[in-house]
């Protein structure tokens, strides 16, 4: 794995039911619900015999969470555990950027902040402030043209018709 993602899974340990508890190398202890992920996919059903669930570690080179051989990686654990917490993960502002088609440049400039600071967001190497998603979904909703800032919100009609 990369550079490109930040915080390094440390350690993992199975809860019932189908809980893990994450140690990440920012000190952050994150626990993490994957039944719905393994209850919608066929091929992880063995995964929630209780007694396989338990034997999850992490894989041998890093990088991933692993029974004998299904594996999630933990850049995904990671988003799905601050998601399950109520914050916003790297992969929602990753999502955001993709779907209105920004570069780090263009959500840099368009949020306001230095394009390093969108970087960092959207590789998990800082917490993503809540007003900086709120910002993100403003836009989003206002989607400016220029450097003139919206003074209100679009209708749901006008909405509507902008994302058409």
């Amino acid at each position: 794995m990369s550079d490109y993602f930040f915080p390094k899974l440390q350690a993992v340990e199975a809860l019932a039911p189908y809980r893990l508890r994450t140690t990440w190398s920012t000190g952050e202890v994150l626990e993490v619900d994957v039944g719905n992920i393994l209850h919608k996919t066929p091929a992880l059903s063995a995964i929630l015999n209780p007694e396989i669930f338990a034997r999850v570690r992490i894989a041998e080179w890093g990088g991933s969470i692993e029974w004998f051989d299904t594996e999630f990686g933990q850049d995904n654990v990671y988003a799905w555990a601050k998601e399950q917490a109520g914050e916003v993960s790297h992969e929602m502002f990753d999502d955001w950027m993709r779907r209105n088609n920004l570069s780090l440049t263009t959500a840099a400039e368009g949020l306001g902040i230095s394009r390093r600071m969108v970087s960092y967001y959207r590789t998990a190497h800082k917490t993503i402030p809540r007003a900086i998603w709120l910002a993100c979904l403003g836009w989003e909703a206002t989607r400016p043209k220029n450097n003139a800032l919206p003074r209100t919100l679009p209708t749901a009609r006008e909405y509507a018709a902008a994302h058409a």
